[in-house]
């Protein structure tokens, strides 16, 4: 049986290199929410993207992807910064699978020089307020994203084995 897992986090936490190795770990397929609104155009989205209706909409695209993956067997990991309960508890009501939900955890100065390093950073104020924003909804299981990825990866896969994914609502 198949499973989804949200990654969560603030900017330049380690989302997006937690959820790669996360989906080398369990032979799974990453669903990126910034992906697709890349791939959505994101003018379409500039207005209102940050209300919890635009991440409501961005499920309608995210259900559609994964349903026939997790279908066939295959592990998903929704890799996004999830700032609204809602909208981990839309996915959890369009997909009748099992799922866990990890938040990724760093200080505020971590994510702000990690940003910093990126070949092209948001800059503080983003991520002073992407942090923010993520650190008023408290879900699922919280990992300490200031460890190598080697150390991380382990960790949630043993949670997963824990909390028993192939029991539907695992978080």
């Amino acid at each position: 049986m198949s499973y989804y897992v949200v990654i969560r986090g603030a900017l330049a936490v380690g989302k997006t290199t937690v959820s790669k190795a996360l989906a080398d770990a369990v032979r799974g397929h990453i669903i990126s929410i910034d992906a697709i609104l890349d791939r959505h155009g994101l003018e379409e989205w500039v207005d209102d993207r940050i209300s919890e209706r635009s991440y409501i909409r961005v499920n309608d695209i995210a259900v559609a992807e994964a349903g026939p993956i997790m279908s066939r067997g295959t592990p998903v990991i929704f890799d996004g910064c999830f700032y609204y309960r809602s909208q981990i508890d839309d996915l959890a009501q369009r997909l009748n699978f099992p799922h866990a939900v990890f938040t990724l955890k760093a200080p505020l100065s971590e994510c702000v020089e990690r940003d910093h390093q990126r070949a092209v950073s948001y800059g503080e104020q983003a991520a002073r307020e992407v942090f923010t924003m993520v650190a008023e909804v408290e879900y699922g299981i919280d990992v300490d994203a200031r460890r190598p990825v080697s150390e991380v990866i382990p960790e949630i896969v043993h949670r997963l084995r824990e909390s028993s994914p192939g029991e539907p609502g695992a978080t």
